[in-house]
């Protein structure tokens, strides 16, 4: 799904712990051509997420990117913050949230966008974290509920 020029687009991500209370992290593909999204940011680091399709709620589409991205199945959502993510490329407003609870093993299921998952404790996350997760993680520190 692309995003018209001069347009808004709506994204969701999903803050997925694991027991030891790790969070899962996908590598995107550095090729802009695989990577697929309009922000770019090819090489970072992301959440499961991605855009909110007509007619969905922001718990549906966030089940549908886990599942489609990393074959996981998300049980209880919980929206915690909104943001503005924009750059020269495009312009979206996002909705964080967390996943109370997961089923399955997250693995590679879009191998040309994100090429592995895994697990980092928060206080040793990457340091080039796609800039609409990073934010949805500022908030979740921070407890703060909207960040422009």
């Amino acid at each position: 799904m692309s995003v018209l020029p001069n347009t808004i687009g709506a994204g969701c991500g999903v803050m997925v712990f694991n027991n030891r209370n790790q969070l899962l992290l996908g590598l995107r593909n550095s090729d802009e051509k695989l990577a697929d999204s309009e922000l770019h940011e090819e090489g970072t680091w992301t959440m499961p997420g991605g855009n909110i399709e007509y007619g969905e709620t922001f718990e549906e589409a966030g089940r549908r990117e886990a599942m489609e991205e990393a074959g996981i199945t998300l049980k209880e959502l919980e929206v915690i913050c909104v943001q503005t993510d924009k750059n020269q490329y495009a312009h979206y407003i996002s909705v964080g949230m967390i996943a109370k609870n997961f089923e399955g093993t997250p693995q590679v299921m879009e191998p040309d966008q994100i090429i592995k998952w895994e697990w980092f404790d928060l206080d040793k996350l990457p340091k080039n974290i796609f800039s609409p997760s990073k934010k949805t993680i500022d908030c979740f520190l921070n407890h703060k509920f909207y960040m422009g």
